[in-house]
């Protein structure tokens, strides 16, 4: 289940990943940067996104998580939602389950996939055998969901109510809570399935589109949508991203012995401004995770406590892909109090560095000291891959080759005798094994990379 749940977290992210275009679309069609026709059109094509998201999401997930992201599996996913929607809707007009008829859907048609792609059927059925088969069987599975959902989603719908009620009313430790596991769960890649629940299924927004009555559910959805009580749970990651983790970098900096600060300047830098300008934070987060976890649950509660301050202070800044300074000028005339950010931030860096420059110091944490002292890493690209695979056992002990953004994730015949120091030596941040045949490599950005020059390589005869 936890291996399941790690994928599904990371298949999130195909779906996720269009979602700044939409965003960026529709802020060019509020009016203010172009107007008349040209406005108009910017605007239906975002909304074009975010009106079927529950249908990205049934083939975004399908296709990150079937075996070599297969089109079948992508294809059976789109034909899923289009089913269990249309089935689910004839019993009861009144049920919308939102982005979780594609989550759902999206899984099934995924795992269906790596169960029945090469299925062989009788000769008279040959045609339907194999990836033809995976949406036939998803197609009646999805009729099965209709059914389910139409009958007894109102339970389903009423539990998530009751829960969305309880944050919202617990006010900003609601918020506090939220922005506190979203970082604690990034370990486990599971932060992206909470996100799914805050940022597309919170809350509800009723608002006039072409005259008909639309209802946009989640925080990032209403944002968009022009719901000036949205971005609640996000906001605060401005905060962090663009001001805390830059600030905490420099901690980190500063506390590296000299002799080694040029190289760590160079590391910290790249780092930090990635974080600032974009906010994607993980390839600053692992640097630190693994080697000082007391460091990482201190950015947990910092987050926390920032995601609370920006409610306290009515601040609400929305975002289609993160928090970094290019969303931040992006949106800046559809949040609420985006000035304050700025003020917010700066006491938010003031606390990361100084709580992170003594707890790094008292607790004589070493961060890059290891790594720059063992870089002993491949210097040629294909002497790298072949380390990794040595590493991993060799050909006859990899079974399945995967990766995320910041992770390699293997399959693998035994991983006891797997040796964390051979992956260290080759660069990674941490070693992470959730059962005896699966092992995760945090290697930061270039996971994907050697994943795929792995996959290559295993591609050539023994």
């Amino acid at each position: 289940m936890f291996n399941l749940l790690q994928k599904i977290g990371k298949a999130l992210m195909t779906p996720i990943a269009v979602l700044p275009v939409a965003a960026l679309l529709l802020r060019l069609g509020f009016g203010d940067i172009f107007d008349g026709e040209v406005a108009l059109i910017m605007k239906s094509a975002g909304d074009a996104i975010f009106s079927n998201l529950d249908l990205l999401f049934g083939i975004g997930i399908a296709y990150g998580l079937a075996k070599n992201n297969d089109g079948a599996a992508a294809l059976s996913g789109a034909i899923g939602v289009l089913i269990a929607k249309a089935v689910y809707t004839g019993i009861d007009k009144n049920v919308n389950m939102g982005v979780f008829v594609g989550i759902i859907i999206g899984v099934l048609a995924g795992l269906l996939y790596n169960r029945f792609h090469a299925i062989k059927l009788p000769e008279f059925l040959g045609f339907f055998g194999g990836k033809r088969f995976v949406p036939i069987v998803t197609a009646l599975s999805a009729i099965l969901v209709g059914v389910l959902a139409g009958y007894f989603w109102h339970y389903a719908q009423g539990a998530i109510d009751a829960f969305s009620n309880m944050i919202i009313g617990l006010g900003e430790v609601g918020t506090f809570i939220y922005g506190t596991l979203n970082r604690l769960l990034i370990p486990l890649g599971l932060h992206h399935i909470l996100n799914s629940v805050f940022w597309f299924q919170l809350g509800e927004y009723t608002h006039i589109k072409d005259g008909v009555e639309v209802v946009a559910n989640g925080d990032l959805h209403r944002f968009f949508a022009g719901d000036k009580t949205a971005g609640v749970y996000m906001s605060g990651f401005y905060v962090v991203m663009m001001f805390g983790l830059p600030a905490m970098a420099y901690a980190i900096y500063l506390n590296t012995p000299k002799n080694y600060r040029k190289k760590a300047g160079a590391i910290l830098l790249g780092v930090a401004f990635t974080s600032f300008l974009t906010g994607i934070t993980e390839p600053l987060e692992f640097l630190f995770l693994f080697v000082a976890p007391l460091l990482f649950a201190l950015h947990a509660v910092l987050t926390g406590l920032a995601l609370a301050a920006a409610q306290m202070l009515n601040i609400h800044a929305g975002f289609g892909f993160s928090a970094g300074f290019i969303d931040y000028i992006i949106n800046y005339k559809l949040a609420t109090n985006p000035l304050l950010i700025l003020p917010l931030g700066a006491v938010f860096s003031l606390l990361y560095f100084f709580l992170s420059y003594y707890t790094i110091k008292i607790f004589k944490l070493k961060i890059l000291e290891t790594e720059l002292q063992e870089d002993t890493t491949a210097s040629d690209p294909s002497d790298e891959i072949l380390a990794f695979i040595e590493a991993l056992g060799g050909k006859k002990n990899i079974l399945d080759t995967d990766a995320c953004i910041t992770r390699l994730r293997m399959h693998v015949k035994q991983n006891d005798h797997l040796k964390e120091s051979d992956f260290t030596s080759l660069g990674a941040k941490g070693v992470i094994r959730p059962d005896k045949n699966t092992i995760q490599i945090v290697l930061g950005a270039k996971a994907e990379k050697i994943a795929e020059g792995i996959k290559e390589t295993l591609k050539n005869p023994l």
